[in-house]
């Protein structure tokens, strides 16, 4: 399913970019990341709860960073599994100014899921991924917004 979106931020593109680049910002602003460790230059071993209606699950899984753009741009390649089934997501972030320091994010990409996610929640998916990825990034604003103080 695709997931797409257009969030702003107060601060420069510059900071909006150190936000999205710093492991301790990531793991607090991913819904439902109970840790993420750090295993090498842009990549991370997570530990996530995820929920889906009234499925909820443990998943184990990988969050990747590629394709950097500084400060333009990159990708999230997100990819769990777990007890209620897996869930994948692959997503492009494009960062630019809209003046009175604000940034613009867009995102663009896909997520899919499996298992006992899919055969129960289907119809609920996209809307549970896009609320997601709203909440990324208005934890990430969050996280901002506590840097500055």
């Amino acid at each position: 399913m695709e997931i797409t979106g257009e969030y702003r931020l107060k601060g420069t593109r510059q900071e909006v970019w150190n936000v999205l680049n710093d492991p301790g910002t990531l793991e607090k602003a991913i819904p439902g990341t109970d840790r993420l460790i750090v295993e090498g230059p842009d990549r991370y071993r997570a530990e996530m709860s995820v929920g889906f209606g009234m499925i909820r699950g443990k998943f184990s899984g990988s969050v990747a960073v590629e394709d950097k753009v500084e400060p333009e741009s990159y990708r999230m390649l997100v990819d769990g599994k777990g007890a209620a089934g897996w869930l994948k997501g692959d997503g492009k972030l494009k960062l630019s100014e809209a003046g009175d320091g604000v940034t613009v994010v867009n995102v663009d990409g896909e997520a899919s899921v499996g298992g006992l996610l899919a055969r129960v929640g289907q119809r609920m998916v996209h809307n549970v991924a896009n609320s997601l990825m709203k909440q990324f990034v208005q934890n990430v604003e969050k996280q901002m917004v506590a840097a500055r103080k």
